[in-house]
Formats: C-alpha cells, structure tokens, sequence
C-alpha cells in the first residue's frame, strides 16, 4: 500500500468530514478505479458517504429482521479484538459504522440497459473488479484509523464473516446495505435493492471503527421510502426487467436469483458470448438499470432536505 500521510489537525477538527474526503479522494485518485479492458475508464463516480453511531439500537432490530447471527458494530469490533490478538481492554466508549455508496459510471449502466437476458462484459468487469477497489478502500481506511491510533475492521473481509443458509435464501452476519441505511444512504426497494440518492446502481462498502463519528440524518420515513412501488404502485419496472421472474409483488427471490446468477455463464456460451468475462459467475443486474431509480429517487417522491454536517 502507498505512503498515506495523516493530517492530524484536520481530522481531529472535524473526524467525518476528514474520513468522508478520505474515501472520496481514494476513489478520483485510486488507478484500482478504472476497466483496464475498456481503456481505463472510471468504474465508480463520487461516492456517497455515510456514518451511524455503533450503538444505534436499529442494530440490535436487524437481528430481529435479519437474523440473530447479524453482527452489531460493537460486536464486529470486540470480535476483531479477540481474533486479531490484541490485548483485551475496556469496552469502546465509542464505536461507529462508516458505509459508502459507490454509484456505478453511465457508460457501464448505459451498456447494462441494452441487455435484457445477460450482463454486459462491462457490468461484470465492474461487478469483479469493483469489489476488489472495494476491499483496497477498506483496507486504506483502516490504515489511516490505525495510524490516529483507533481500532477498526471490515467485517466482511475477516474470518469470522460468514454466510448462512436461511429457508429465504443466503444471509450473511454483515450486511453493506443494511449498515448503509442506518448511515443514512438510502433505503431498500422491491428487488431488495438500495436505493439511493444516486440510485440503485451502485455497489457499497462499510467499516467499524472504535471513535465517535457525528451519525448522519435517515431522511426517510421507512426501509422502504425510495421505491416508487411502495410509494403509489405505480412502477414494476424491475420486474419486467428481472430475466429469472425473482422478483414479484411479493418481493425478491433470492433462491431463484442466486440460482440464475450461477447459470448464466451457460447462457452466455450459448448465446456465444462468454469470451472475455471474470469472477466466480457472470453476475445480472439487470433490475438496476432502464428503472426510475437507476441513478437517482424516483422525482415522484419528495425527500426531506438534509444540512450537511
């Protein structure tokens, strides 16, 4: 990892604002932030940034919604603490959950919305690729904390994240999306998307650390304020758009998702056009593009302005 260089001064007079630039000069700056195989274009625009205090009792109702495996930040980084071999101290007097929203470039969106049955190359080079910036990110921000002398974690990059197998399909005991909507960054949508205010496609990230961090506003009535289907149903576009039927009325099906994710290399060689695509599968996402929320909420549903910090 380059030289970072901490700017004591700046963080001590305002800690969200100095970690918010952090993650936003990571990302313009970063060469981990372009396609290679499409002449190093940007994958991510500007992010969006988000923090929610670690004791925020929406973290204890996530284990009622999700599941009582879903770790709290204070549980993330007390276990950290035990795995890493650091010596057992007093409990945190603060701990703080920082999440980020990565809102994907146009031309890949643009490339995603001709497509109605599989990715475009440049939708899954996003999906790999994208995800390891994402970890690169994670792993500086917790460089920076570390250096000003904080502990932190990402809990999805540790050993002790792991997936569960629910009769709804797969869970996991952290959730980016969910430690996003308590940081503020949008809410979830009828395909179990996020929406936020750039829209629903995006890939996000988040960390723990063990400062106090000034919580961002929820600038929303509920968990699912910014989808226009529960808003008036007046759009199924994602729906329409899902190429498996994993999503309805009811919602979103992860088991049949998950199950056309893993199938779609086949579809692809079928299609004779599996040259040139990465990962473990091919990937989708075809519900986050040629949507109204692609890139923004819905212009239907009025948000409440929110002051920046």
């Amino acid at each position: 990892m380059e030289l970072i260089e901490i700017d004591r001064h700046n963080f001590e007079a305002n800690p969200a604002r100095y970690i918010e630039n952090a993650i936003k000069s990571f990302i313009a700056n970063s060469p981990s932030n372009r396609l290679e195989a499409f002449g190093n274009t940007p994958i991510f625009d500007e992010p969006l940034v988000g923090f929610a205090d670690g004791d925020d009792p929406i973290f204890l109702e996530y284990k009622q919604i999700i599941g009582d495996f879903h770790l709290t930040p204070r549980e993330a980084l007390d276990r950290h603490r035990q795995t890493s071999g650091k010596t057992p101290g007093q409990p945190y007097a603060h701990v703080s959950a920082i999440a980020w929203v990565l809102p994907i470039a146009y031309e890949t969106r643009l490339s995603l919305r001709k497509e109605t049955r599989v990715p475009s190359l440049r939708w899954n080079h996003t999906r790999w690729h994208g995800e390891d910036l994402i970890i690169e990110l994670s792993r500086y921000l917790i460089t920076i904390l570390e250096k000003l002398e904080y502990d932190a974690v990402a809990p999805m990059n540790t050993d002790f994240f792991k997936m569960s197998n629910l009769p709804s399909g797969a869970a996991s005991n952290w959730s980016h999306r969910h430690i996003a909507y308590a940081c503020g960054l949008g809410t979830f949508s009828l395909s179990d998307g996020f929406i936020s205010p750039r829209g629903i496609a995006h890939r996000c990230g988040s960390i723990v650390a063990g400062l106090a961090l000034t919580p961002t506003p929820r600038p929303y009535a509920g968990h699912l304020a910014n989808c226009l289907f529960y808003h008036n149903h007046s759009c199924r576009r994602c729906m329409e758009r899902c190429p498996a039927g994993a999503i309805t009325e009811a919602g979103h099906d992860k088991r049949k998702c998950q199950k056309f994710l893993h199938e779609q290399i086949d579809l692809l060689r079928k299609l004779s056009r599996d040259e040139g695509y990465i990962g473990r599968y091919a990937g989708c996402g075809l519900c986050q593009t040629k949507v109204p929320c692609e890139d923004r909420i819905p212009p239907d549903i009025i948000v409440p302005v929110v002051k920046k910090r």
